[in-house]
């Protein structure tokens, strides 16, 4: 066993004997699906299927079948090993003679912390002003605001526009720019820029052609930078009606107990205060680990780095799915690509990992634990909160090792701040 730092190298071989029965496995399978002039497939003599397609035709299906007992048998090898990532392997000999894997193992670096007791650092207080709490009813009025048909007039900024549009470039129409019965709401910027502020001022029933050019970063190649003309018809106008805080409203609020004007400003203060504090909570944690980070000594493996990377990625996807987006959409809206992104969030995924390693030492330090009582009643209160059985909640959040887990990272950040 060869070790570099935090990382080491160990050769497994697996002897002349195991590798037969390992090859004969494999030649059992391959005689099952293979097809030979004057045989029925599934039905070709071992001797035959060997002298057609060799011998070596079977070497990687043995290797694969013995590459699970050659991983046991680095950790049956060597207990102390603790890897913190998925294993490397690679195939180092292969012959008649045996099989020799190498395994590169990756284990938790050295971590030096000299201080993270009494460190000093302020957590903020949420407060919640007025005009926070008048600017979020005001959204809410907005949300409950409701539409009414414009009989008379035009179309004015604000108003909902519901048109039939048809686009040309150089008198042809294109595709993607047709749409009937359309609720444009003007002054959204959902269309080309200049189209919604040329709907202003016509009136229903009217038609008109509208000219704009597409933005040279458009999507679509053969329309970025094009000048196109728009057959615009307005069907009908609808005017938002501002909602009054009458009794009417608070029955469509539906929020109990709120049922005037003083109610809602109680509820949305607690609301906005409920969300200030997790976010205060969450930047006093940030904190609190990037001041121990400053007095901290440790080399992060960089496969460790690009794993966490990867798993970024992967959630800011998931969330940009939830907005109708993907990231190839996202690519060419912010004109970047896969490897720019890695690079924009190496930073964030190197903290991770360096939190991670600052929590599991202090933990260690001061013998923090999590009992299976401790987390088998916290399964039961969770799985109830959730409307869930204890089985169900499992299946979703993974399994009882990973809640022990999370509830001693708990139990450590309690320990920091109660220290700090």
């Amino acid at each position: 066993m060869e070790k570099k730092q935090n990382v080491f190298e160990v050769e497994i071989k697996i002897e002349k004997d195991e590798f037969d029965k390992a090859m004969e496995k494999a030649l059992d399978k391959k005689i099952k699906t293979a097809s030979v002039d004057g045989f029925r497939k599934g039905h070709v003599p071992k001797d035959v299927y060997l002298k057609k397609f060799g011998k070596e035709s079977l070497y990687m299906d043995a290797v694969n079948e013995l590459l699970p007992q050659a991983y046991d048998k680095v950790f049956e090898e060597h207990k102390d090993l603790k890897p913190i990532i998925e294993p490397k392997v690679d195939l180092r000999a292969l012959s008649d003679q045996g099989v020799t894997f190498a395994f590169t193992i990756t284990t938790m670096p050295e971590i030096e912390i000299k201080k993270y007791k009494g460190l000093k650092v302020k957590k903020e207080e949420a407060k919640v002003t007025k005009e926070e709490i008048e600017h979020e009813i005001g959204h809410i009025l907005e949300r409950y605001t409701e539409l009414s048909i414009k009989e008379d007039g035009a179309v004015e900024d604000g108003d909902v526009a519901v048109i039939d549009f048809e686009g040309f470039k150089d008198g042809k129409a294109f595709e993607g720019g047709k749409g009937e019965n359309y609720s444009l709401t003007i002054g959204s910027h959902t269309f080309i820029p200049g189209f919604e502020e040329q709907i202003i001022g016509m009136k229903k029933g009217e038609e008109k052609d509208i000219n704009v050019t597409f933005p040279d970063d458009y999507q679509a190649e053969d329309l970025k930078g094009k000048e196109v003309t728009f057959k615009v018809k307005v069907n009908e106008i609808k005017t938002k009606v501002k909602r009054e805080m009458d009794k009417e409203f608070f029955e469509d609020l539906g929020l109990e107990g709120v049922d005037s004007k003083e109610a809602l400003e109680k509820e949305v203060e607690a609301n906005i205060k409920v969300n200030k504090e997790a976010d205060i909570e969450n930047a006093y944690i940030d904190e609190l680990l990037k001041k121990i980070a400053e007095n901290t000594t440790v080399t992060i493996p960089e496969e460790l780095i690009e794993e966490e990377i990867s798993a970024l990625i992967k959630r800011f996807e998931q969330q940009i799915r939830m907005q109708g987006l993907s990231l190839e959409v996202f690519y060419q809206m912010t004109k970047s690509d896969e490897k720019a992104l890695r690079e924009q969030m190496r930073e964030e995924a190197k903290n991770h990992v360096l939190y991670r390693f600052i929590l599991e030492e202090v933990k260690n330090k001061e013998g923090i634990a999590v009992t299976k009582e401790e987390a088998e009643k916290e399964l039961e209160e969770l799985s109830k909160k959730y409307n869930m059985s204890k089985e169900e909640f499992l299946k979703a959040y993974g399994d009882i090792d990973m809640l022990m887990y999370e509830m001693e990272v708990k139990k450590t950040l309690d320990f920091l701040k109660e220290n700090n």
